[in-house]
């Protein structure tokens, strides 16, 4: 039989209904911290699925930012403004021939 040690004195010293009382307490003590615990874990894991879900999200803004940043740089190759629509807009002028092979 080990020796369970209070602040005052070990187990041996008590009553038998001063040990079932302890016994009661001890079990509700540990019941207490089980559910503390399992509050906690529970607590814990939902905070990491959540960082886990906005970690996502940003990852997803920032694919869909960049996506949307070169389809407006494709726009702009596409259609070209100033000189080089001009350029673009021209008609080809006639070919001039300037020496005939012989």
């Amino acid at each position: 039989m080990s020796n369970f040690v209070f602040a005052c004195a070990s187990v041996n010293g008590l009553t038998l209904a001063q040990k079932r009382e302890t016994v009661i307490a001890l079990r509700a003590s540990i019941k207490a911290e089980v559910a503390a615990r399992k509050v906690a874990k529970a607590t814990e894991k939902a905070i990491k699925q959540i960082a886990k879900e906005n970690k996502a999200a940003d990852r997803a803004a920032k694919k869909a930012a960049r996506i949307a940043k070169l389809e407006a740089k494709l726009a702009a190759l596409k259609n070209p403004v100033g000189t080089a629509a001009i350029k673009a807009a021209k008609k080809p002028s006639k070919v001039t021939v300037l020496k005939m092979a012989a």
